[in-house]
């Protein structure tokens, strides 16, 4: 009995021993008489939960034991800690933002500010700014970097449950999303819907919308969210955290407070500041004296352990060597064992194997540089085939002249063009496509447009539309001079306009102080004459669909040019509307096409209504950073005319200079743009009324772009007609082009809702 007693106390005595050998062997991830953890999360230096246990007060982390296990909180904040990584990311759970009406009546409504300190950021590869709901669009703003500003946001609209895309899909149905710029410390979500739901008590059910930056890993859609994420608290959301707001450089220079403590630490440059890591071959907590140790590579055999099977390790201050034992040959990494007659044996056959491996790389190389070019080629040609090239060279050749008016760009033309599509050709850039510059051998610059997606069903009308829009000859609208269709996506190449658009022209002082009263009207005069020609000249029709001042470039003679027509509709003769999808962008989409989804040429009236209150205020069309009843420009214009305030809001630029010679001018043109955006379509003016209106108030005398003279050089009805260019097309509702199919971009919802 006394024997078997004494063993077991030998065994626990051992046991011990080895725990506190093994506890002192892992490294600390606090300081000394520092809590490492609270409940479940460990809370590492410069974290701490005491003043002598954080670097910095921005480091606090307040632990809550009032819940079993403790949750910790950020300083004393209601932001719970889920995990902190050495490695400089910190996941928190935040509260969702939410809109809810039941029968009418506003509930439960929350939307939580998050405003970070100046060493914490929100991760703008992680997370991902979701917006949930059937009726909600929401605006995710604050400020990155130091002070600069941001505001973005997406659009969710379904009728139902039923219609919402399928699991795991975000795409603007039931459901949308999009990102937030680096180094984003404050984020304010506005969230709202566009039917006033406190006017209808006595619905049958329930209505929510949710808003919330989270970790996209850790969400992903579900049909459920559109009614069970009112039960969801919080969600996961990932930080970015720097010890420093200095460089490496400049922490250098003061020991003190340097934060690279450990003498086997490294200090890192990130963009808002700089963190510590241990060497390679350390670990542990590069902010503590003595914070990293060295790794026994040779215990702890990570996948990149290169000693050989037979060798022998040893174990270096953060290093290891490997050699081969007695009677074995090698470098350690490869151990292989004596034998004279095996020697002479492995020469010979490493010899031949050398060769014959050296030849077998000559011919595979050959054979696979030829598959290579010949898979490229047969991959072209494929791209060609499904992007329509055999019909649009058919097309081609059957059109008097249209081969002189489109060219068929190959893809080596256009990487020539633009360095093999370089960033720093980049000149702009939105949600699904990207607009490079580029130099063609004559020195010709040109605009080449690159989309993300192409939808393969509407490769008909893709190529209707290419040579519809080649072949407008309007000295107004930016020229489409061809197109690639060797590459995924079609390419689409335009003339390179040189003076930015005309929103850059307004919204900068410095430039909106050259931009007289005379060159307003006659940018207007210019637009509206484009619109005239498209609505009433052009055959069929055409609804442009997104006029705002980024969509209108200015050349060095500040003449105004049209551009992307990547929303555009071509109207059918028989039909004076169009059932859409609603689309366009926030502060110029048209109320009734919103409210009804029936597209007109009235459309476009509003939307160049809220261009022209542009160039009278050099306000831009929305923004948040105004006063409630000042963000859209077009109620605020409206109610600001009724009120006779309107000298109040128009641009000093053209206020101070013209006021007392073009009073009366400026009040026909206001009068004008107050009929634009009539909430009526039928009570808005025609754009061919509208031009001639604002011509005559633009005192051009001559060579006026809105004469109607067939023979004109500069106005060309290229649709006039189309049976006889071989289109071979019946315009229905079904099969009406939709310049959607290459041309996507970011859509926004009009103001409106609560």
């Amino acid at each position: 009995m006394v024997p078997n007693l004494a063993l077991d106390l030998i065994t626990l005595m051992v046991l011990i021993c080895f725990s506190l050998s093994f506890s002192a062997m892992l490294p600390r991830i606090a300081k000394t008489n520092c809590n490492e953890s609270c409940g479940n999360v460990s809370i590492p230096f410069p974290f701490g939960m005491t003043q002598d246990c954080y670097l910095d007060p921005q480091f606090l982390v307040t632990c809550n034991y009032s819940f079993q296990p403790p949750k910790p909180f950020l300083g004393n904040s209601t932001i719970e800690i889920a995990d902190i990584s050495l490695a400089g990311q910190l996941k928190v759970l935040k509260f969702i933002s939410r809109d809810c009406y039941h029968d009418g009546v506003s509930a439960n409504n929350k939307k939580p500010i998050l405003t970070l300190s100046s060493l914490l950021s929100v991760n703008y590869t992680a997370n991902k700014f979701i917006a949930v709901g059937c009726d909600t669009y929401a605006i995710v703003q604050g400020y990155y970097n130091i002070n600069d500003s941001y505001i973005t946001g997406c659009m969710s609209m379904c009728n139902s449950i039923e219609d919402v895309a399928n699991d795991g899909e975000c795409s603007g149905v039931g459901c949308c999303q999009t990102s937030i710029p680096k180094g984003a410390w404050n984020v304010k979500i506005t969230l709202s819907s566009y039917y006033n739901y406190t006017r209808v008590k006595g619905r049958p059910s329930d209505r929510c919308s949710f808003a919330f930056i989270v970790e996209e890993a850790a969400f992903k859609f579900s049909k459920n969210y559109l009614s069970s994420l009112q039960r969801k608290k919080k969600l996961p959301l990932v930080l970015d955290w720097v010890i420093g707001r200095q460089t490496c450089e400049m922490a250098k220079r003061n020991s003190t407070t340097y934060a690279c403590k450990s003498n086997n630490s490294e200090c890192y440059d990130n963009s808002n500041g700089y963190r510590c890591f241990c060497m390679q071959g350390y670990d542990g907590n590069p902010n503590l004296v003595d914070g990293c140790q060295d790794i026994d590579e040779c215990v702890d055999r990570k996948p990149d352990y290169r000693c050989a099977k037979d060798a022998i390790c040893k174990n270096t201050e953060g290093n290891y060597t490997c050699t081969c034992p007695p009677n074995f040959s090698g470098n350690g990494t490869e151990c292989n064992r004596d034998n004279p007659l095996r020697k002479v044996h492995d020469i010979l056959v490493i010899g031949v194997t050398v060769g014959v491996a050296f030849l077998v790389i000559i011919v595979c190389g050959w054979s696979y540089t030829g598959f290579q070019r010949k898979k490229m080629l047969m991959m072209k040609k494929k791209f060609f085939q499904e992007n329509g090239g055999l019909i649009l060279q058919q097309r081609l050749t059957g059109q008097e002249g249209a081969s002189n008016t489109v060219k068929i760009f190959t893809a080596e033309e256009l990487k020539r063009a633009t360095n093999d599509f370089d960033g720093d050709r980049v000149i702009g850039q939105g949600g699904f496509g990207t607009v490079y510059k580029g130099y063609l051998k004559d020195n010709c610059i040109i605009a080449i447009k690159k989309s993300k997606v192409i939808n393969r069903d509407q490769i008909e009308q893709f190529i209707n539309e290419v040579i519809v829009l080649s072949q407008i000859n309007h000295r107004n609208v930016v020229k489409l001079l061809g197109c690639c269709l060797e590459t995924e996506v079609p390419l689409l190449v335009y003339e390179f306009i040189n003076n930015g658009t005309l929103s850059e022209h307004l919204h900068d002082k410095v430039k909106a102080s050259t931009l007289s009263l005379d060159i307003r009207l006659r940018v207007a005069a210019e637009t509206a004459g484009v619109l005239s020609y498209l609505h009433s000249a052009a055959y069929p029709p055409i609804i442009h669909r997104d006029i705002k001042s980024v969509n209108i470039l200015l050349d060095k003679n500040y003449t105004a040019k049209v551009s992307d027509f990547g929303a555009s509709r071509l109207v059918p003769a028989d039909q004076t509307e169009l059932s859409t999808l609603v689309q366009g962008t926030l502060g110029y989409l048209d109320p009734e096409y919103l409210q009804t989804s029936q597209l007109t040429e009235k459309s476009d009236v509003y939307s160049f209504g809220v261009v022209l209150v542009e160039l009278l205020t050099g306000r831009k069309a929305l923004c948040f950073d105004r006063p409630e009843e000042e963000r859209s420009l077009a109620l605020y214009f409206i109610s600001s005319v009724e009120k006779g305030h309107l000298f109040d809001i128009l641009d000093d630029n053209i206020v101070f200079d013209e006021r007392n010679t073009a009073t009366g001018q400026l009040k026909k043109v206001t009068m004008l743009a107050e009929r634009c955006l009539n909430i009526k379509g039928e009570d808005r003016p025609s754009m061919k009324e509208v031009a001639a209106e604002l011509e005559a108030a633009s005192r051009l005398k001559q060579h006026s772009w809105l004469q109607t003279d067939q023979n004109s050089e500069e106005i060309e009805s290229l649709l006039q007609g189309t049976e006889g260019m071989g289109f071979g097309y019946k315009y229905s509702e079904h099969n009406s082009i939709h310049i959607d199919s290459i041309m996507s971009h970011i859509t926004l919802p009009a103001p409106g809702g609560r």
